[in-house]
């Protein structure tokens, strides 16, 4: 036992040769803990007195009953020790306070490539100095935000980055990589995705967007109002921006329909070379509304059901597809209202039932579950 207890805890040390007594250290995750352990002469863990710095009674508050059980119930000191460390472990998991403490050198080298990047490019930086907010700019004027966080060996670990990106942001990073170097890396990936964003600021400008409402710079797609209950939801590819986009017409069937058939028919227009706004006004031969010629409260048409336009994330997208009725819904809410109506049928997902305004037949597809 004593052979083990010293190769996993170097520091623990018994200070007489009854081995009664143990004093010094045990670390956790980096971290060094002092500690006494008192053993009654015939070493039973039952009888023995923990005796804890500071720092160790603060961590272990609210967790005393349950090492004073594991004290009672390890078979000898070396379990006990393996006992400790885990419920130590936890603790400093749930509190990121407790964290280690990076050596002075962390902070020095900090510093150091702050000074090399600029202070300019800083927004934020914690209280810890372990998660930075970086700002860059792209070609295009475009403000954007990489969030750093730093682990304690930087910069011999790699950090944990992320933006607001609409692909997985790829860093390479070595011991001897920079924060500037980060940051360059950044800047490149940017660039590669300047075309995608303007392609969708072309679109934000010059239509009405239903949704998202307020996209942000890792949404690919865009709901794009064309008048009264009728719009087509656009997926832009980052890679391919200027590519046919990936398109789904919603409406009143007798609007949709025409409006699918020119897409149809006209796939074949589709021209890279001009913006993705330019010939979907040429493949659907329509004008887009706009903000200069249309208001938006034009196409926020309420709910016929729970007479609100935004539900949640969701704005009615379900229309009655009798021309002189047209009435929008939520789809959750036309689904429930269809579904308490003894007249209604369900085949699958799709509830047939009739309209709450006209009465003329109406089908809703079952509204997805949230994960």
């Amino acid at each position: 036992m004593e052979k083990s207890l010293v190769n996993d805890n170097p520091l623990l040390v018994p200070l007489n040769k009854q081995q009664t007594v143990y004093d010094g250290f045990i670390t956790v995750q980096e971290r060094d803990f002092r500690m006494r352990i008192v053993l009654p002469p015939d070493r039973q863990l039952k009888k023995a007195k923990l005796h804890c710095c500071w720092q160790l009674k603060h961590l272990l508050r609210g967790y005393e009953r349950i090492v004073k059980q594991r004290l009672q119930q390890s078979a000898d000191l070396v379990g006990f020790i393996l006992e400790l460390k885990t419920v130590l472990e936890v603790v400093l998991k749930s509190r990121p306070e407790c964290r280690s403490i990076p050596p002075p050198q962390y902070y020095s080298q900090l510093i150091s490539e702050m000074e090399t990047l600029g202070w300019d490019k800083l927004l934020f930086i914690d209280t810890e100095f372990r998660m930075l907010r970086l700002k860059a700019e792209d070609s295009a004027g475009r403000q954007h935000i990489l969030t750093v966080k730093l682990k304690s060996k930087h910069p011999a670990e790699t950090p944990e980055c992320s933006a607001d990106l609409p692909v997985p942001l790829a860093i390479n990073w070595t011991a001897q990589s920079t924060l500037e170097q980060l940051h360059s890396q950044f800047l490149l990936v940017l660039e590669s995705l300047s075309e995608f964003w303007d392609v969708l600021d072309e679109i934000d400008s010059k239509t009405w967007i239903l949704e998202p409402e307020k996209p942000c710079r890792s949404d690919t797609t865009r709901r794009i109002a064309i008048g009264n209950n009728v719009s087509i939801k656009v997926e832009v590819d980052p890679g391919h921006p200027k590519m046919l986009p990936e398109c789904c017409l919603l409406g009143a069937e007798h609007v949709v329909t025409p409006l699918r058939n020119k897409l149809n028919a006209n796939m074949h227009l589709w021209n890279p070379d001009s913006s993705v706004l330019h010939n979907l006004r040429d493949v659907l031969e329509i004008e887009f509304p706009s903000p200069a010629t249309h208001e938006k409260s034009s196409f926020n048409l309420e709910c016929g059901i729970c007479y609100s336009y935004r539900l949640e994330a969701a704005i009615p997208d379900q229309v009655c597809n009798d021309p002189r009725c047209g009435q929008p819904f939520h789809q959750t809410c036309l689904y429930e209202w269809l579904r308490a109506l003894h007249s209604s049928r369900q085949s699958f997902n799709i509830v047939f039932g009739e309209c709450p305004y006209c009465s003329k037949p109406i089908t809703v597809k079952m509204a997805a579950q949230k994960s």
